[in-house]
């Protein structure tokens, strides 16, 4: 049976190899085992960036019909450093033609201290954002930082008045619509229209709901004040309104609807023309009656002349005529007195009258509870 010493006289370890040597491949292999190690670990992932939002108002202004149509909510812009912009909120108004654009975007920027930037810089009143994506290009400006992600739209409803050739105003109809991109922005609640001097001219009251929008504690359509006196356009395929705020906040007129009788006049017409008034003419507005006549009565103009003498004689007039019209007609009373199509109601005052065959201008001689 054979026996092997771990270590001989020499110090060799088994005779074959010398121990030292052996210390010292295993310090080598502990060494090259270690550093391997270390080379070979991973490296620790970057440090996220310290991300915030917050929520901005942009005032894209007038742009084209197509563009405007394309915004949407939803679309998204990446900016530089860790930027992106989404849009949360789409606000349209006409314009000159035009759609004028305010919408709401979320940001994601870097945070820094308690607010975000955007892009690089600060989020300032004013500073123009850029929005690309595969469909346009727009920019706009910041109007208000902060909030929640809807812009503060609602209606209201206003009395607008206007003047329209006859044949616009019969196309003016309740529940007329003018939209811009898939959103409607005003619709026709009620019309009211009435004749002028000119028969070919009319004068009309129209009653809107406006899609509006707030700022601070101003209402605005597109850019407009919504206030009384301040101008409107809208434009339909149809028509055009071209008018000045009358009233805010109703669509109706002031007052209360209530039926008078009015004497008119009119004076030194002609006999044919005279010949031509009866019971029962009438104006109507929106399929109501406002004006009907219910009696005539027709004399001879007066004429006065001059006699050789120096007289003055007061004689019929042998051709012109004075009409006296008996009326019923839908006025309104308010607290500053009656009026008729908006129109103050007294004696001396005029009307003017779209009886169907011929349009008058009359003088009010009495006018009756």
């Amino acid at each position: 049976m054979v026996s092997l010493a771990l270590l001989d006289d020499e110090g060799n370890l088994f005779g074959v190899v010398n121990v030292i040597d052996v210390l010292v491949v295993l310090f080598v292999v502990a060494v090259v085992a270690a550093g391997a190690a270390f080379v070979l670990q991973p490296e620790p992932a970057p440090e996220e960036p310290d991300l915030s939002s917050t929520h901005v108002t942009l005032d894209l202004g007038s742009q084209p019909n197509y563009i405007a149509s394309a915004i949407n909510v939803g679309d998204t812009h990446e900016g530089s450093g860790n930027s992106e912009l989404t849009i949360t909120d789409v606000y349209r108004a006409p314009e000159n033609g035009q759609t004028r654009v305010t919408v709401r975007a979320e940001l994601q920027g870097m945070a820094n201290e308690d607010s975000t930037t955007y892009a690089d810089a600060p989020l300032r009143l004013g500073r123009s954002l850029d929005i690309a994506t595969s469909r346009y290009q727009v920019s706009g400006a910041i109007r208000s930082v902060g909030a929640n992600a809807s812009l503060l739209t609602g209606t209201t409803d206003v009395l607008l008045e206007t003047h329209l050739p006859a044949v616009d105003a019969d196309e003016v109809t309740v529940g007329d619509q003018l939209r811009l991109g898939g959103q409607t922005v005003a619709t026709v609640e009620s019309i009211d229209a009435h004749a002028t001097r000119d028969p070919n001219q009319q004068r009309v009251l129209v009653g809107l709901t406006l899609a509006t929008i707030s700022d601070g504690d101003t209402k605005r359509f597109g850019v407009t004040p919504v206030r009384r006196g301040n101008t409107l356009s809208l434009a339909t395929n149809e028509y055009e309104l071209d008018g000045r705020i009358q009233r805010v906040g109703t669509l109706e007129p002031p007052g209360t609807p209530a039926t008078r009788t009015v004497t008119l006049e009119v004076s030194e017409v002609r006999e044919d023309f005279a010949e031509t008034f009866h019971a029962g003419m009438a104006e109507r507005a929106g399929g109501e009656t406002i004006a009907r006549v219910t009696n005539v009565d027709v004399e001879p103009s007066t004429l006065i002349t001059t006699g050789d003498d120096g007289s003055v004689n007061v004689v019929d007039h042998p051709v012109n005529r004075d009409v006296t019209l008996t009326t019923d007609i839908q006025v309104r009373e308010t607290t500053t007195g009656t009026t008729f199509k908006g129109r103050s109601l007294q004696q001396g005052s005029t009307v003017v009258l779209d009886l169907g065959t011929t349009t008058i201008e009359a003088t009010v001689i009495n006018a009756d509870a």
